[in-house]
């Protein structure tokens, strides 16, 4: 059986750091109150000449160091991003070209913070489907730029940043114990949509527009969301919460994250929280976390890993691979 195998990893983060004590000279907000709600002490944020395609590809570079391999080897590239460089062409045709590549498609996928999820089940897809060898899967964002930076309620919690994994089609025996991706579990409900959701488009103001949220609302449905797409993973390959070695979330908000861990009882200490460091990053999310903790060792080959999120739409997904 073919199966999808991380490869190698990679990211990338704007130069500027702006912490919590810096955003109390903003608005009316405090590193007190931000912490307590939602455990983020600070963020990255895109300065001139950054955008989510240099992130992008910074980060697809070092994920193609670290898997050894050039963008030569590549057969496709996949951009989960909300915030493109432009309306078009996609942010990942851009990075194509900043690599240097001139064979194999590159296209976008956009699912707002379950993108990077839903970027991971299209490229098993075409991986398990014999299209393609090895994809390159980016999450890359700059929501700095569509950030109302009057409303305390949102502009603390955003931030920008890009992850990547290059995955490659390799032979299983078609059970669990295989490395890869086991299953993938993605859901929409269009009913949510003004929930979470920016305030312009080409279609509707012709402006960009900036992030709305109704942060109680998306709350209230979240742990709920996460739990029905973990549970289903598990469903689906006959595995167990106890078999789990590393939760790797979605860094929105820190209560969610425990939230959602206690409901399913994992214990906190297997799960990767990176929502301090990074803020809210979207699509970026879920490959910074897991970047961060492949690197310091934590997770290791052979590490059963779940990755989960939900965004604007609302999308929600889960995937659950070897490592």
């Amino acid at each position: 059986m073919i199966r999808s195998v991380v490869r190698g990893f990679g990211t990338s983060l704007p130069k500027r750091v702006l912490t919590n004590r810096e955003l109390e000279s903003m608005v009316d907000t405090s590193d007190e109150w931000i912490v307590q709600r939602t455990g983020i002490r600070q963020r990255y944020i895109a300065g001139e000449g950054e955008t989510t395609a240099s992130l992008g590809e910074a980060a697809a570079r070092e994920a193609l160091d670290r898997a050894g391999l050039t963008p030569a080897d590549i057969d496709v590239i996949i951009v989960a991003t909300s915030t493109p460089d432009n309306t078009f062409p996609a942010t990942a045709v851009n990075i194509q070209n900043r690599l240097g590549m001139h064979h194999g498609f590159a296209f976008d996928v956009q699912a707002v913070c379950s993108g990077f999820v839903y970027g991971v089940t299209t490229a098993d897809a075409y991986i398990r489907g014999g299209l393609a060898r090895r994809v390159l899967v980016i999450g890359a964002e700059t929501f700095s730029r569509i950030l109302d930076w009057t409303d305390r309620t949102t502009c603390v919690l955003f931030g920008d940043g890009a992850g990547a994994i290059v995955l490659e089609a390799q032979e299983g025996e078609g059970t669990v114990a295989d490395r890869g991706v086991l299953t993938a579990q993605l859901r929409s409900d269009g009913a949510h949509l003004d929930k979470l959701y920016v305030d312009g488009g080409p279609s509707t103001t012709g402006t960009v527009g900036h992030l709305r949220m109704e942060g109680r609302e998306v709350f209230k449905h979240a742990v709920g969301m996460i739990t029905d797409v973990i549970v289903a993973a598990f469903d689906a390959t006959g595995l167990s919460i106890e078999d789990l070695d590393w939760l790797v979330p979605h860094q929105a908000n820190r209560r969610i994250i425990d939230g959602s861990a206690k409901k399913l009882g994992i214990p906190l200490e297997k799960v990767v929280v990176t929502v301090d460091l990074h803020g809210n990053t979207s699509a970026a999310s879920i490959p910074l976390a897991l970047a961060t903790a492949a690197a310091d060792g934590r997770i290791k080959e052979g590490d059963l890993v779940l990755l989960e999120a939900m965004g604007g739409g609302f999308t929600w997904g889960a995937v659950l691979l070897r490592w």
